[in-house]
């Protein structure tokens, strides 16, 4: 499989261009800078097979009505998310306007299977508490795991935002600790990790499994 971040926006949220022996590609999180993301698109060739987000805060999710004009394809939100992604309370001036809704199909993203490649296919696992429908993408034969804003590399989402909940989400990284330690997790800010680091070296995976 293959994966290029690039780190988009004021926030430097890591948008993952992700394909495998097929020349389609899973975009998550296209959150700026969308003539960017449509240049390593084009520089490797790739049609989107759908828009992969983890949760619907601006910073993710910004760039995604420039791209679907470029490159029409599903988008895969869950639904508690889909309900305020792009409402006027969702933009953090002077940094993010109010995101575009593309017209677009939306799908719940618990449907897998979507490339046509081998080893393409992923499991949704739903990991609210940062957001009330965050989800992390879990490419199980190749073990990487994308987490959004659910675990970071020494840290988790926060939850004072509008429908965050410490409790909601300490149990999504309970529910995370179970995966192997080997799982390499490209979290959606910042440096990537494996489960087993965060196991053994983060306080809040730690509180959580305890």
């Amino acid at each position: 499989m293959n994966i290029e971040l690039i780190p988009v926006g004021p926030f430097e949220v890591n948008c993952a261009v992700v394909w495998g022996t097929e020349k389609e590609a899973f975009v998550i999180d296209p959150g700026f800078d969308a003539a960017d993301i449509d240049a390593v698109l084009k520089k490797n060739g790739l049609a989107v097979a759908a828009y992969l987000l983890t949760h619907g805060h601006m910073d993710h999710i910004h760039a995604l009505a420039d791209l679907h004009r470029m490159h029409p394809a599903p988008v895969c939100i869950h639904a508690d998310d889909l309900r305020w992604a792009f409402e006027e309370t969702n933009q953090f001036l002077p940094y993010y306007s109010v995101p575009e809704k593309p017209d677009a199909e939306f799908i719940h993203p618990e449907r897998s299977g979507l490339g046509k490649s081998p080893g393409m296919s992923f499991q949704t696992l739903e990991t609210p508490g940062h957001t009330p429908g965050g989800v992390c993408f879990y490419f199980v034969d190749e073990k990487i795991l994308f987490s959004g804003d659910t675990l970071f590399k020494g840290s988790c989402g926060r939850t004072d935002l509008p429908g965050g909940d410490g409790r909601v989400l300490a149990q999504s990284l309970k529910k995370l600790s179970v995966l192997p330690d080997d799982v390499k997790v490209y979290a959606g800010h910042g440096a990537a990790t494996t489960l087993g680091h965060e196991k053994r070296t983060n306080f809040f995976m730690q509180q959580a499994a305890g």
